[in-house]
């Protein structure tokens, strides 16, 4: 398990729930590298980080930053995930 050294890309107008969502979403973007999860946690996940932060630029300068400071890409997670059955683990090389 890695040592949390970064923080997470935030929106001060989330309320404390939509911040929870966000975090638990991109954790599971983590532990798709780290140790893999489940693919129908991580498209949930998604889905709820979706009603969140609707518009796409905003979640490509979300993700960008995360990357920037994490090294892991939520796109390519996302994009593999789609790809995999809601019972596959997804688990990135």
């Amino acid at each position: 398990m890695s040592l949390l050294n970064y923080s997470y890309p935030l929106n001060e107008s989330w309320t404390t729930k939509e911040i929870v969502d966000v975090v638990n979403y991109y954790s599971f973007i983590e532990k798709a590298y780290e140790k893999g999860i489940k693919q129908q946690d991580l498209i949930l996940a998604y889905n709820r980080f979706k009603q969140i932060v609707p518009s796409k630029s905003e979640e490509k300068q979300l993700d960008r930053e995360f990357e920037k400071q994490s090294g892991y890409v939520p796109y390519r997670v996302i994009k593999y995930a789609k790809d995999q059955n809601a019972t596959d683990l997804v688990k990135m090389k």
